[in-house]
């Protein structure tokens, strides 16, 4: 049983050969720009200045503080060339080859990376300015609400253009959502988003959660036969590959919020387009982890009135115990992979 007909239909219309080929020229692209785009960042002082990393409770988390003292004045706002680079690349194979694709995925695809995108160089311009009143002092709670008015616009293309509006789960088949596909889109949209920003703590625990993500999506899109989403997902895999090798420890540059909120909304809008749910949860399993410590630690003060956990997100707590940054990643990296398998496991059956 197909999991997804509308997308079974499409022609294969590009060789995996041009996949691969677009993955090589986006990481040859963005390791060629990212040395002078480092400079760039040095010269308009988008620098870590001030040693402070906040919670979700707007509160310094010290051990952080004493950890990375060395991290300031390192660069960040690298997430802004990687958008730069996928946008131009997928646009430019988009008329080149002619692939066989709807505008409209296009449309999710590249409003989901700019929009978040946006709205995360505004914090990290704010940073800059170092402020929290006036333009620049957008509070908390009307950033996620612009987040949810974005997942919702997102959302209502794939609901009303693309024809999405139910769920493919393997032991149960589609789950027919109708409108409430729309608020389903936008949960998960908003949900990776703010999973991969609060896992962007530690130097290449982000991005290399996001390589092997992205790699486990290639899989899938090849299997429903999705051009046009396996060559997005290939030019983003270059270009996250090259940014990795200037953000693994010690980082000479980091995402900032505009690489992680884009980056984490455009993988939750790919893991949509495949039309399986279950697995994107399992293949993004250890940012659910983060994002699910989080909300556990923020339910937790609010009808407990206590932490229940000693530190959130959860690499910050094997921090605590007195795992080194290097050995936290890597373990993560691991667990990434194992989740991902899992995922792929359950996409296949």
């Amino acid at each position: 049983m197909a999991s997804f007909d509308p997308l079974r239909t499409r022609m294969q219309t590009i060789n995996m050969a041009q996949v691969f080929g677009f993955a090589i020229l986006s990481l040859t692209i963005t390791g060629i720009l990212l040395v002078p785009f480092i400079d760039l960042l040095y010269k308009i002082k988008l620098q870590k200045r001030h040693n402070h990393h906040r919670d979700v409770f707007n509160q310094r988390v010290r051990l952080l503080d004493r950890l990375s003292v060395w991290k300031v004045g390192t660069p960040f706002g690298g997430g802004l060339l990687i958008i730069l680079v996928v946008t131009f690349l997928s646009l430019w194979a988009y008329g080149l080859l002619r692939v066989d694709v709807k505008f409209w995925e296009l449309f999710v695809l590249l409003f989901t990376f700019i929009g978040f995108g946006f709205l995360g160089f505004y914090d990290d311009l704010r940073k800059i300015f170092n402020t929290h009143t006036g333009v620049f002092g957008l509070k908390l709670a009307h950033k996620f609400a612009i987040q949810c008015i974005l997942g919702l616009i997102i959302g209502a293309v794939m609901y009303f253009q693309l024809g999405y509006s139910f769920v493919y789960v393997h032991w149960f088949g589609n789950i027919v959502l109708g409108a409430l596909y729309i608020v389903f889109a936008a949960f998960v949209i908003v949900s990776f988003a703010n999973a991969v920003n609060l896992s962007d703590g530690l130097d290449g625990l982000a991005t290399g959660l996001l390589v092997i993500c992205l790699l486990a999506f290639l899989a899938v899109s090849g299997s429903i036969i999705d051009p046009f989403l396996s060559l997005f997902i290939a030019i983003l895999i270059g270009s996250v590959l090259a940014f990795l090798y200037f953000n693994i420890y010690r980082a000479r540059l980091w995402l900032g919020d505009v690489g992680a909120l884009s980056l984490g909304a455009v993988l939750g809008a790919v893991g949509l387009l495949t039309g399986k749910p279950l697995p994107v949860a399992l293949i993004g399993g250890v940012f659910v982890l983060e994002v699910g410590s989080t909300l556990l630690q923020i339910l937790s003060r609010r009808f407990l009135g206590k932490r229940i956990l000693p530190a959130t997100p959860i690499h910050v707590y094997f921090i605590k115990r007195g795992w080194e940054e290097p050995k936290v990643v890597m373990r993560a990296w691991l667990l990434g992979i194992v989740f991902a398998l899992l995922g792929l496991y359950i996409a296949f059956l």
